[in-house]
């Protein structure tokens, strides 16, 4: 085998915006049962690793095509963490101050790198779940005169997938057989942007769309109450705390509930935290491929949509961010900073250098 080269993207990028998408499809080998092939849409190769750099961009620059920010004004936006971090970045490559609410049950590590980005970070209870948060970046926007990034209500969110993320489904398998994507939600921009491309273009391929098993709100066929402006103003009954950070907030999203009354997804398959950390740590021992709890959940379904699917079939499954944001969950719990006794064994085998334990 011969070593490895590589050769530039053949151009130049004028700004971190300009390399958001474009993320790499990226086969399963060890782990996929063998009658089936899988691919992931790894998102943690965007800029700031998530797939809400996405939308984080393309909602500033909506709003600035069309007035609704001015420059130098201040943005806020509830979130549990990635689209916070991509607002973070988006805003300090173009110039904006950014307060990002966020409750104390996301992990540490997401909020230490919205302040290392330059944003403010405002924290809520836990106990106010999702809404809290959100209803106080409402406030805040309000009594400052702020722009509201209204990641769960802004068409801008749906657009910027049916942009750019489902034309590139479309063009890394040109040609290729496709015959299920497999998503989770959190806005819903995701599967919206990707059901309206292929419901038309590709309408053979079946889109599952998975929900945490103890916080099943779709599933549940309870609506969630909003305002004249679509925006949730209650907490869901079906909701329930989940592992699955960055999925189902308590209330279901405008952008998410156009994909509910267009039928922009075949199936629901609902997943267990325990299961997406089992599988996220599979995809890194196993795979190489670092992914958060999210990302676990997400392939977790793919896995079990494997299970019965026909020889052949192909399937991809959206892996949302990575998995070095979730140090602090159970996703790394047992994973030790000190020596394990196989660890001390090796050092021990050899007399030189040895470390103290």
């Amino acid at each position: 085998m011969s070593i490895r080269q590589t050769s530039g993207r053949g151009r130049l990028f004028g700004s971190v915006l300009d390399t958001v998408g474009d993320t790499p499809v990226i086969r399963i080998n060890r782990i996929a049962p063998d009658h089936v092939t899988v691919y992931v849409k790894a998102e943690a190769f965007n800029p700031a690793a998530s797939v809400k750099d996405r939308l984080a961009l393309n909602i500033i620059e909506a709003a600035e095509r069309d007035g609704r920010l001015t420059p130098g004004q201040t943005v806020v936006e509830a979130t549990s963490g990635n689209t916070g971090i991509g607002l973070a970045m988006v805003c300090a490559a173009k110039g904006y101050p950014l307060v990002v609410t966020m409750h104390d049950g996301f992990s540490v590590e997401r909020r230490r790198l919205m302040r290392f980005l330059g944003a403010k970070v405002v924290l809520t209870r836990k106990e106010d779940k999702g809404i809290g948060m959100y209803q106080k970046a409402q406030e805040l926007a309000e009594a400052h005169g702020w722009f509201l990034a209204h990641q769960f209500e802004t068409p801008a969110n749906a657009d910027m997938h049916e942009h750019t993320t489902a034309q590139e489904i479309l063009g890394d398998f040109d040609g290729q057989r496709l015959d299920y994507i497999v998503t989770g939600y959190g806005t819903g921009g995701t599967v919206t942007g990707i059901g309206r491309v292929m419901r038309a273009e590709r309408p053979d391929t079946k889109i599952i769309l998975s929900e945490p098993a103890n916080a099943a709100l779709v599933s549940s066929g309870t609506p969630t109450p909003r305002n004249a402006a679509g925006e949730a103003t209650e907490s869901h009954p079906a909701f329930q705390p989940h592992p699955i950070q960055g999925w189902t907030p308590d209330f279901i999203p405008l952008v998410l509930q156009e994909t509910l009354d267009n039928g922009l997804y075949d199936e629901m398959i609902p997943v267990s935290g325990p299961d997406g950390i089992a599988w996220s740590q599979r995809l890194a021992a196993e795979e190489g491929i670092l992914t958060g709890i999210s990302g676990g959940a997400s392939f977790a379904v793919a896995m079990q949509v494997a299970e019965t699917a026909p020889a052949g079939a192909v399937i991809l499954c959206m892996l949302p961010d990575t998995g070095e944001r979730y140090l602090s969950t159970p996703l790394f719990d047992g994973v030790a900073e000190a020596m394990d006794s196989d660890e001390l064994a090796l050092s021990r085998s050899t007399p030189g250098y040895q470390y103290p334990g």
